[in-house]
């Protein structure tokens, strides 16, 4: 059976210490073998290069011509696989790389910390992909996902990002033209903006405290959207009430671009965001550095 090529790196690392003592005994005490150990390993090395590498003698042993060029690359052939170790170390401690995550379009609220984590990582390449679709994030090779709501998480490991309240709201202008409802069922006479599910086209439930004196209705579907964006810009523009995460709204809120409506018979309701990655014993330092930060700054 031929050698190994870990089995030729040893070689080559006992050849340079030997050309180095120039002593077999020497080179057996630093390798805490015995020097015919060593003499055998170099015999063995001669005969498959089919080269005579030392001169042998009672009191030293020398290079050959053909040992001291063996010598030259040989060194030059350590030199690189320390290279490479020490390169693959520190690799191995520093975040770097690409850097796969898959967040849904409503995630968006993820962007400038993500910004901000490519300031602080300059050596991460960090490709982003907002969609809506449930990906396989083992299967389809990605390093992370941010998702909402429970999910399948097997073979994963999650971390919680952050809840927000849902809320409803429009916009003063819309308010003063159609009135502001008083009660749920105040809502059969007002223009609904509603979230679809991507995966399942059904409408997102509002919630609402519904009671005897007040029963339950069919909310009126002035629009549908799957995207948190589209819902905003058509509230901030008069066209109807919607309902959406408080980080969606809290500018417009502040700026009065916007009203909460009904907060009084709105049921506590939150958006959870959590981070999922594979499992593992350890996480890789890019895919660390991400959720620590993440977690850090929600």
């Amino acid at each position: 059976m031929g050698k190994t090529s870990l089995d030729s790196l040893e070689d080559f690392a006992v050849f340079v210490q030997v050309a180095e003592t120039r002593s077999f005994a020497q080179t057996a005490r630093l390798g805490g073998v015995s020097a015919s150990a060593v003499a055998k390993r170099m015999a063995r090395l001669e005969e498959r290069l089919k080269v005579r590498l030392l001169h042998r003698s009672t009191r030293s042993v020398t290079l050959t011509a053909e040992g001291a060029m063996f010598l030259a690359r040989s060194r030059r052939v350590l030199d690189e696989v320390q290279g490479a170790e020490l390169e693959l170390s520190q690799a191995s401690r520093t975040p770097r790389g690409r850097l796969r995550l898959s967040l849904p379009m409503v995630a968006s609220l993820f962007l400038p910390q993500l910004a901000e984590f490519m300031r602080r990582h300059p050596a991460i390449d960090l490709h982003l992909d907002l969609s809506d679709r449930l990906v396989d994030v083992i299967e389809e090779g990605f390093d992370a996902v941010i998702r909402t709501g429970e999910h399948d998480s097997s073979g994963l490991t999650a971390r919680r990002l952050g809840s927000w309240p849902m809320l409803l709201v429009a916009s003063p202008a819309y308010l003063a033209a159609r009135g502001r409802p008083q009660r749920p069922g105040d809502l059969a006479a007002h223009s609904c903006l509603h979230h679809c599910f991507t995966k399942t086209g059904k409408l997102e439930p509002w919630p609402l405290d519904w009671s005897a004196d007040d029963p339950e209705i069919a909310l009126p579907v002035t629009m549908v959207s799957n995207t948190l964006d589209a819902r905003v810009c058509f509230a901030e523009q008069g066209l109807g009430i919607a309902l959406l995460p408080e980080f969606s709204v809290r500018e417009g809120l502040a700026a009065g671009r916007l009203q909460a409506v009904l907060p009084d018979f709105t049921v506590a309701r939150e958006t959870t965001f959590r981070i999922y990655w594979p499992s593992g014993r350890h996480a890789s330092p890019k895919v660390r550095a991400l959720v620590d930060f993440l977690v850090s700054t929600h």
